[in-house]
């Protein structure tokens, strides 16, 4: 049984939902209609007890695989912020609700992380039982550089990272400055659970179509045996963060004393500042907090928080913002509108954002009982 809609192909194969992302001009990123399709197959499959797991891959314009999910239509986003389009409101709610489906899917969820993995892509995939990376995945999470804050739960997952060698502060140090993990580096930070070679999905994802799958567990211990070789090889490189200071400056309390501890001439050190000072010093300070606050929080709350984050985004009331005098509007105009990559910050240095500007942002516009996402537990 397979059901295709312009951007989303599904597909029930003996005891395997099977999902495509089918957006490939766009890196598959999400539309409201595509986490629509999303929300209603694996709700329709959570309650199907011939379907044992759920697999989804993405694909880009020569075929399957390639690309996952680069996040949501940011395109979108700035023409809805723009024209007034209440529907926004309606993909953060329904997006967010998804990632928290997908973390608490009482079936053994998938993903197949070939390629570009981000912004929405991650909120697909770091709920997953089970999260496969290649050589060629580039995974981050970026959204600071288009005046936005890392969402689909980016507060719990960024700041959970952890691995032998990953650093206590990983998440803040990804989270400020976007950085990409190449590969098995994801490993490194518990953001993967195994690596395969790319060449080798094809045939695993035929092969998974060929078996006779009792339980859906049983599709997790074979999809890991299969790539027990690749991880170990993957896990053996020593990934280049682990010589930088990254405690040391991103366990500081404040993006200024990061800022600071980023004067030396080393080469990782300037070319940290570089890319703290190409982001939105607001949505740094905003990101920060998001971070540590996530820290302590379930899914459930910091989904919440996070709805409450994106509404104060587009609308900024504390500050007299809406529209297209908003950070983040003017971040999706520099990077993927106009592309002059040339943002009018405001404020425009780090060392000018002040608590009253930031704390605001972690103020729920509704009461409890009427927040978007009460509903999640």
């Amino acid at each position: 049984m397979s059901t295709y809609t312009t951007d989303v192909h599904t597909e029930r194969v003996d005891h395997l939902g099977l999902i495509t992302l089918n957006r490939p001009k766009a890196l598959n990123a999400l539309s409201l209609a595509m986490v629509r399709e999303l929300n209603h197959v694996l709700q329709a499959w959570q309650d199907d007890a011939q379907v044992k797991a759920v697999v989804v891959r993405g694909s880009n314009k020569e075929g399957p695989f390639g690309a996952f999910c680069a996040g949501g239509d940011i395109r979108y986003f700035h023409q809805a912020a723009l024209s007034g389009d209440a529907t926004l409101e309606d993909f953060f709610t329904e997006e967010y609700s998804l990632n928290h489906l997908i973390q608490h899917y009482p079936k053994p969820y998938i993903a197949l992380m070939d390629g570009i993995v981000m912004g929405g892509g991650m909120g697909l995939s770091q709920g997953a039982a089970l999260r496969v990376v290649t050589e060629r995945t580039k995974m981050a999470m970026p959204e600071t550089h288009i005046g936005l804050f890392p969402d689909v739960g980016g507060g719990y997952f960024l700041s959970r990272c952890h691995g032998p060698a990953c650093p206590q502060h990983m998440g803040e140090y990804l989270a400020l400055t976007g950085h990409v993990l190449r590969g098995g580096e994801s490993l490194h930070v518990g953001l993967a659970d195994v690596g395969v070679d790319a060449v080798a999905l094809p045939a695993l994802w035929d092969t998974l179509q060929h078996k006779d799958w009792q339980t859906g567990e049983a599709v997790v211990v074979w999809l890991r045996e299969q790539s027990q070789a690749s991880t170990a090889q993957a896990m053996a490189v020593t990934p280049a963060w682990q010589s930088t200071p990254i405690d040391a400056v991103f366990g500081l309390a404040t993006v200024a004393a990061i800022e600071q501890a980023l004067q030396g001439a080393d080469e990782w050190s300037v070319q940290t500042l570089k890319a703290l000072h190409q982001q939105s010093p607001l949505m740094l300070c905003v990101t920060l907090e998001q971070i540590r606050r996530g820290r302590t929080m379930n899914l459930a709350d910091d989904l919440r928080m996070e709805r409450d984050l994106v509404r104060h985004c587009f609308q900024t009331q504390h500050l007299s913002r809406r529209g297209v005098s908003s950070e983040t509007v003017e971040g999706i105009r520099a990077l993927a509108v106009d592309k002059d990559h040339a943002p009018k910050w405001y404020p425009t240095r780090i060392a000018d954002v002040t608590p009253e500007m930031v704390q605001p942002f972690f103020e729920s516009p509704w009461p409890a009982s009427a927040h978007p996402l009460h509903h999640l537990r």
